[in-house]
């Protein structure tokens, strides 16, 4: 038999790195993967596929991707199923990620997470937001904290 799967997309959001109960690392994160070919309208879907990792490459991909990374994976697709605590049947299909590959450098990366640094900081207007613009902290009533670094519980 044969359950080979190889995808290329962008994670939608961070890795969400867990450990087991005897310390292994698993990673779970989803992939949108385009689709190639456009709808009616001419946009081009997208395919949001779940996927987990296991073990070291789990602790990798979650230290070096984050939401928006292109990323290449190899894996199966696995099914499986559990009952809720509402007990019903709840199935899952998801995508068993064997190894994968950062396929951007971190140049490009770090350049797109900056675009989309300034677009998140227009107005609804779409004006940058002046430079003294009040903060939270510069409203009445409002108060900073200090706090020594010997303090933190970390």
């Amino acid at each position: 038999m044969i359950n080979n799967v190889t995808l290329v997309g962008r994670l939608t959001k961070d890795p969400d790195l867990r450990y087991t109960s005897n310390g292994t690392g698993v990673a779970s994160f989803t992939l949108a993967v385009n689709r190639n070919f456009t709808n009616q309208t001419g946009e081009r879907e997208a395919d949001f596929i779940n996927c987990v990792i296991w073990r070291k490459p789990a602790e990798t991909l979650a230290n070096y991707a984050r939401k928006g990374t292109l990323l290449g994976l190899t894996g199966r697709i696995q099914t499986r199923f559990y009952d809720n605590q509402q007990g019903q049947r709840v199935y899952v299909t998801e995508v068993v990620a064997d190894n994968f590959q950062l396929l951007e450098s971190k140049a490009t990366s770090e350049q797109r997470r900056q675009n989309e640094a300034q677009a998140s900081n227009r107005n609804t207007y779409n004006q940058p937001i002046p430079d003294n613009f009040p903060s939270e902290t510069d409203m009445p009533g409002s108060s900073s904290i200090d706090i020594s670094d010997d303090d933190l519980p970390f």
